[in-house]
This record gives C-alpha cells, sequence and structure tokens, in this order.
C-alpha cells in the first residue's frame, strides 16, 4: 500500500464518524448515549429472549409463546410483570445488605461494558485506548455480584452455585483472553472501534478461526449458557445461586444473565465480524443483526448439546481450550511476523485447516472425566 493509499484510506475511515461531541458537547454526547445504552440493553434482552423461545420451540417441534400478542412478541414483557408483582422474600438468616446489593452489581456490568462498542463508526459513549482491557475488567465484576449472592442467601445449594461461577470464570478467563490477544496483535491497537476499522478488507474470523471458536466457547461458560449452565444445574442444585431470590431481585439476575448474552454477542460482533461493517443497510443495523445471529448460535447449541459435568467443565477449560489457546497466539505471533502488513489472503485456508486439524487431534488426546472430547 502506498502513502497516497493509506492517506485516502485513512480519510475514508473518518468520512462517515460520528463526531466525539455529538450531538453538540460532551456533556450531550455523554447524556444521549448513556440512554442509548441502557434502552439498546433492555430491548435486546426482551429481543433476545423471544429469540432463545422461538427457537427451542423451533427445535425441539414445539409451538413455542404464541399467545400475548402478534406471535407471541410480547410474552416477555408480560413475564416481566408477573414477576415484578410477585412478592419479595427474603432469608431469615440472609445477610441483608449485601443480599440486597447483588442483583445490582451483576447487572451494573452489562450497562458499562456497552460504553465502549461501537453501534457504527464513532457512535460510543467513550472511545477508549484501551477499550478490550476495559471489556476485560469490567466483566469479572459480575462474578462478584454471583459470590455475593450465594453466601449471603445463607443457603448451601446458592452457595456452591455461585462457586461453580467463580472456578468457571477463573479457568476460561485465560483461553478468552487469549483469543482476544490474537486479534489486538492483528488489529494494532485496543480500541474496539480500531478493531472494527482493521476488519474493513475481512473481517478476523476469516483470519483467526480458531480464535473464534475460543472466546465463543469460553464466552458461553463465563456467561452461563447451556452446555455449561451448571450454576443452575436443576437435578443438582435447584436453581443455583439465585435459589432464595424472587419479585424484582430475581428479575435483576434474569436481566443480567441475558444481558451478558447480549454483550458477549456484541463482542464477539466487534471482535471477529466486522462490527457494524456492511453493504447496503445502516450500520448500527448491521450490528444488531450480527448479535441476533451470535445468539441464535448460542441457542442452537443449547438446543442440541447436553449439560456437562462440573469436572468435564473445568478439564475442557485446562486441557483443551487453553493449550489451542497458546498455540493460536503463537501462530498469530509469527504469521504478523513473516507478513509485518496485511496478512496475504491465501493464509485463511491455513489457518481453516489448523482449526479443523488441532481440534480433533487434541479431542482424541484429551481425556476429560470419562471420555475424550466429542466434537
Amino acid at each position: 500500500m502506498t502513502a497516497l493509499d493509506t492517506v485516502f484510506s485513512g480519510a475514508m475511515r473518518h468520512l462517515n464518524a460520528v463526531p466525539p461531541d455529538w450531538p453538540g458537547n460532551e456533556w450531550w454526547h455523554w447524556l444521549v448515549f448513556t440512554v442509548i445504552c441502557i434502552v439498546f440493553v433492555l430491548v435486546m434482552v426482551i429481543v433476545v429472549i423471544y429469540v432463545e423461545r422461538r427457537g427451542i420451540a423451533f427445535f425441539q417441534a414445539r409451538v413455542g409463546p404464541n399467545r400475548t400478542g402478534p406471535f407471541g412478541v410480547l410474552q416477555a414483557i408480560a413475564d416481566a410483570i408477573k414477576v415484578l408483582l410477585k412478592e419479595n422474600i427474603t432469608p431469615s438468616n440472609a445477610d441483608k445488605l449485601v443480599y440486597w446489593l447483588a442483583p445490582a452489581v451483576v447487572f451494573a456490568p452489562v450497562i458499562m461494558i456497552f460504553a465502549v462498542v461501537p453501534f457504527q463508526n464513532g457512535a460510543m459513549l467513550a472511545d477508549l485506548d484501551i477499550g478490550v482491557l476495559f471489556v476485560i475488567a469490567i466483566s469479572s465484576i459480575s462474578t462478584i455480584g454471583v459470590f455475593m449472592a450465594g453466601w449471603s442467601s445463607s443457603n448451601k445449594y446458592s452457595l456452591l452455585g455461585a462457586m461453580r461461577n467463580v472456578a468457571a470464570v477463573v479457568s476460561y478467563e485465560m483461553p478468552v483472553v487469549l483469543s482476544i490477544a490474537g486479534v489486538v496483535l492483528l488489529a494494532g491497537s485496543l480500541s474496539l472501534n480500531d478493531i472494527v476499522l482493521a476488519q474493513e478488507r475481512v473481517p478476523f474470523i476469516i483470519l483467526q478461526p480458531l480464535g473464534f471458536f475460543l472466546l465463543f466457547v469460553g464466552g458461553c461458560a463465563e456467561i452461563n449458557r447451556s452446555p455449561f449452565d451448571l450454576m443452575e444445574a436443576d437435578s443438582e442444585l435447584t436453581a443455583g445461586f439465585h435459589t432464595e431470590y424472587s419479585g424484582m431481585k430475581f428479575a435483576m439476575f434474569y436481566l443480567g444473565e441475558y444481558g451478558e448474552a447480549v454483550v458477549m454477542s456484541a463482542i464477539i460482533t466487534t471482535l471477529f465480524l466486522g462490527g457494524w461493517q456492511g453493504p447496503v443497510l445502516p450500520p448500527w443495523l448491521w450490528f444488531i443483526v450480527k448479535i441476533l445471529l451470535v445468539f441464535f448460535t448460542m441457542v442452537w447449541t443449547r438446543s442440541t448439546l447436553p449439560r456437562v459435568r462440573i469436572d468435564q467443565l473445568m478439564a475442557l477449560a485446562w486441557k483443551f481450550l487453553f493449550p489451542l489457546a497458546l498455540i493460536n497466539l503463537l501462530v498469530t505471533a509469527l504469521e504478523i511476523l513473516a507478513w509485518p502488513g496485511d496478512l496475504p489472503l491465501y493464509i485463511i485456508p491455513i489457518n481453516f485447516a489448523m482449526l479443523g486439524v488441532l481440534i480433533l487431534l487434541w479431542s482424541r488426546l484429551s481425556k476429560l472425566g470419562g471420555g475424550r472430547v466429542e466434537v
């Protein structure tokens, strides 16, 4: 690429960018995008709940919600009203202050993460130079809220469910962060907006298929998505860490769980699917469509795969995903050293071949509990 091409490309990147003080000054920018983030999360939670219910009904040959509103689209709102009208019950032996704060601690990081996620070029609350580090740091706060809920409830099942969540997050954070590090190496920036702009030529899922696999699997385990939903294993722990919660407090946990799924889908979209980039449709609409596609894949896996045991959950992180994440990071670094500019397109089939070979071979070598990893 010549110097003239570089200048022209940089000018085109900022041609349709939202100014950092839109719609007038920094205070209006802060107010408008704070409202946008909150409304976006609440609306998307309602949408993904509907998508999951209808999706699972489709996979299981059932009807799904179809009574409240046209095609059942208002079912989530009806459920929210029902939950809010239920009685709030607090266990007599609970630590009241911690018990009440836990739902807010779980939900707050969901809103905070969207502060650095671009809806289109520059359309975000704050374009931090360390946006990736911010996401990694803030996303772990919800684990503290889960443990607060389990410990303060004075219930052994709740405590066990919370401890499982802490163990899963600590274990799966390693492959997740290493998979994100490969994207950072390719983009040369920690800003999420810059990472999206770096995917103008080709999305990183094409250049980093193994990294996408690691982030998707590790992310599902961290946010308690099936088949890793061991905090709510009904046959073992009743309802897990929120067994003693009801009414509005339970609704906050429910909102936080699906909010985390929306956040994980948005992060995967931003890092691997080109974010808001796409033809014809408005950028923000492309962003939403990709989020729904990622979430539908989560629904697909939930409808297909059985729940794993806790020992299998831990073994999958340390024996399978962590070694693959190290290999992926090493190979990515070697590719960047070999081709300092843009990676050549003929590296794409090589990376996909590496994905298939590594998963196949490592699954045959790794023992998870009573048998091999089946893929």
